[in-house]
């Protein structure tokens, strides 16, 4: 049974309210990505490898431009749901494409400060990267999606969809 806590999240990544199996499926499946790319970004940090940070940048960038070729969600699609007979997941809807795009861009602030010599820019920038992913993976939050319903205006949306959040 889907609680509210992943519920809250999928109103948060722009998706409409489903049944509870089906919920529970999206949401594994919705964490695919960040479950691969939270440890790269992690193996990027200890190597301090601003080709690393480049290349996930260059792809969570293609995943913003091209939502339809996320190359995760194909492997998902591919290698788990089919097979499973799971729920396919679909191109990503605009919350979650603005946190993709908020990740790319603080993996390509984090290789230019590392190519530049910015020792303390690119901790300060991997600090934050690492912090998103902890919420993302560990409390089910994602800062990207919350913050581009802030910036939007839809502040009470928003914060109905932190993780602590009830639904009324």
């Amino acid at each position: 049974m889907a609680s509210q806590i992943v519920r809250n999240f999928m109103k948060q990544q722009g998706f409409p309210d489903e049944a509870a199996p089906t919920c529970d499926t999206h949401f594994a499946g919705l964490n695919f990505q960040p479950r691969i790319v939270g440890p790269l970004v992690v193996v990027a940090i200890v190597f301090g490898s601003p080709i690393f940070f480049l290349v996930l940048s260059g792809v969570l960038w293609w995943n913003v431009l091209v939502p339809a070729r996320n190359p995760f969600e194909l492997i998902y699609n591919r290698l788990i749901a089919l097979p499973r007979g799971k729920r396919r997941l679909v191109p990503a809807p605009g919350p979650r494409r603005f946190a993709q795009a908020m990740a790319a861009a603080m993996m390509l602030i984090i290789a230019l400060a590392l190519l530049q010599g910015w020792a303390v820019t690119a901790w300060v920038f991997e600090a934050l990267l690492v912090a998103a992913f902890s919420l993302l993976l560990f409390g089910r939050f994602c800062l990207g999606a919350y913050m581009y319903h802030l910036l939007r205006g839809q502040v009470s949306f928003a914060n109905a969809t932190l993780p602590w959040a009830r639904s009324r």
